[in-house]
């Protein structure tokens, strides 16, 4: 069951063009979240902001419509969003009961599950998860987060699973711009990219922003610094999740240094005309770095 809407603030309105898509392709689809949790034993979600979130869950026609009252019996959302959020949507929930019991459940469950992998790990059904919530939920909802992944990893209660998103994709970014600030100052020192790699790779500065994910041009196939930085992960999504991590590091008075600079490259980054270029662009567009020959 399909609803599918567009990036705007309002989820008032839908993508029509991804919904006929997938009406084409015989997967029925619904005009509303409401709709789909009618419809739906379970339901899963993923959204590309905290307000996406909050208005598909606890908006008009939302998925906690119908006076509290649910047909499904468990609800993942693996957007990256703030823990917060996600412990505001679990707590909706819990003031909400099932239509009818469905096996042990009594009550609707939910789990915040954010993934790793990105798009080839989605397309080889090999994500990762990260899951916040009861720990029966999780147990319960483990054969099918093992149809969509390959590891899943138990956070803790309701947000852990968005916090510890947040963290990691924070890491994640920080760890990009060092390798290519080092990617950088070696060719400016003489060194190629090829042959740093081959260093960073067997030394203590392996990462898998250089053995996995190689920011150079030319020195690795089939990863997006090979085709001009098009696909992948986003320098805008970067930056919104380097937001939402500062945000909730602000939140309980923790400082993030290298975080907060890593949000600043990547703002500039979006600013300057990279905003949908994968976030490895910062090698040629931030440090000026040049293609392996």
């Amino acid at each position: 069951m399909i609803y599918h809407p567009t990036n705007t603030e309002s989820m008032m309105f839908r993508n029509e063009v991804a919904m006929k898509k997938f009406s084409d392709d015989g997967i029925p689809t619904k005009r509303s979240p409401l709709e789909v949790s009618e419809s739906s034993d379970v339901v899963i979600t993923m959204l590309p902001s905290s307000a996406h979130v909050l208005d598909v869950y606890s908006g008009r026609n939302g998925l906690l419509g119908n006076g509290g009252r649910l047909g499904p019996w468990l609800y993942i959302d693996s957007s990256t969003v703030d823990p917060h959020t996600s412990r505001k949507i679990s707590m909706d929930m819990s003031r909400c009961s099932l239509n009818e019991k469905k096996g042990y459940a009594e009550k609707p469950m939910m789990m915040d599950a954010p993934v790793s992998g990105g798009v080839p790990a989605a397309e080889a059904g090999t994500l990762t998860f990260m899951v916040g919530g009861l720990e029966e939920t999780y147990i319960a909802a483990k054969p099918l987060l093992l149809a969509m992944g390959k590891k899943l990893i138990y956070c803790g209660g309701a947000g852990n699973g968005s916090a510890a998103k947040l963290c990691n994709n924070m890491a994640m970014a920080i760890s990009m711009l060092g390798v290519s600030e080092a990617f950088a100052l070696g060719q400016n020192l003489g060194i190629k990219a090829s042959t740093l790699t081959d260093i960073f790779n067997c030394s203590s500065a392996r990462c898998w922003s250089s053995d996995t994910y190689n920011p150079v041009p030319g020195v690795m196939a089939g990863v997006p610094s090979s085709r001009n930085y098009d696909g992948g992960f986003t320098s805008k999504l970067m930056a919104k999740d380097l937001d939402l991590a500062m945000a909730s590091a602000s939140g309980v008075g923790f400082k993030c240094p290298m975080g907060s600079e890593a949000l600043e490259i990547y703002r500039k980054l979006c600013d300057e005309g990279c905003e949908f270029k994968d976030f490895s662009c910062a090698f040629g567009h931030f440090y000026t770095g040049k293609d392996e020959k």
